[in-house]
């Protein structure tokens, strides 16, 4: 990292998707933003930013929405997509396919028929996080990505140094996962924290 300044950022994982019970990684599907409570606390608990990114995706957008409604449309970057999951996309969680055994560092090379792999996930969100750490524009500034449960992963892969760590973390609908890019390196503030 070029940046001799601390940037946060704070990955916001969008509200409950309504999937109808299928798997939805680049299905576009709106979320469930009924919660009214959940997003005035989540907000409150978060604070002000100098900069709001959202991922495209629907549920990104209308999760944002709801936590600054008086904001104005937010920026997208694609890069902040969740994993494409191929020929699995839409497919109903009890008949995905079952693995059996296998590692972490198998799983995160693994790519669906059509998809991607959670390694190529993090490459793309990787190269999204480091743009914002070198960019004159938001380096050294508190930076909220309304995204997906991948793409928090992904940011803690970076700040772990190992794309199969980020695997071993829950991220939950509407918590948020902090990470600090020092001027010596990444680190990890917080995970999962939930709308108080």
């Amino acid at each position: 990292m070029a940046s001799d300044r601390t940037t946060e950022i704070v990955v916001i994982r969008h509200a409950p998707a309504l999937t109808g019970g299928r798997l939805a990684g680049r299905r576009d599907v709106p979320a469930d933003c009924t919660d009214s409570a959940a997003f005035r606390a989540q907000a409150a608990a978060l604070g002000a930013f100098d900069r709001v990114l959202t991922s495209p995706a629907l549920r990104c957008r209308q999760t944002a929405a709801h936590l600054w409604p008086d904001a104005a449309e937010f920026p997208t970057d694609p890069r902040l997509w969740e994993q494409d999951y191929g020929a699995w996309e839409g497919q109903p969680y009890a008949d995905l396919p079952d693995w059996g055994a296998i590692s972490a560092q198998e799983l995160a090379r693994h790519a669906p028929p059509g998809g991607e792999s959670f390694a190529a996930q993090c490459a793309r969100t990787h190269a999204a996080l480091e743009d914002l750490c070198t960019d004159p524009r938001t380096r050294g500034a508190r930076i909220a990505l309304v995204a997906h449960a991948g793409t928090a992963r992904a940011a803690l892969s970076l700040a772990l140094g190992r794309v199969e760590a980020g695997l071993a973390f829950r991220i939950d609908p509407l918590a948020s996962t902090q990470i600090l890019a020092l001027p010596d390196g990444w680190a990890v503030g917080w995970v999962n924290r939930a709308p108080r």
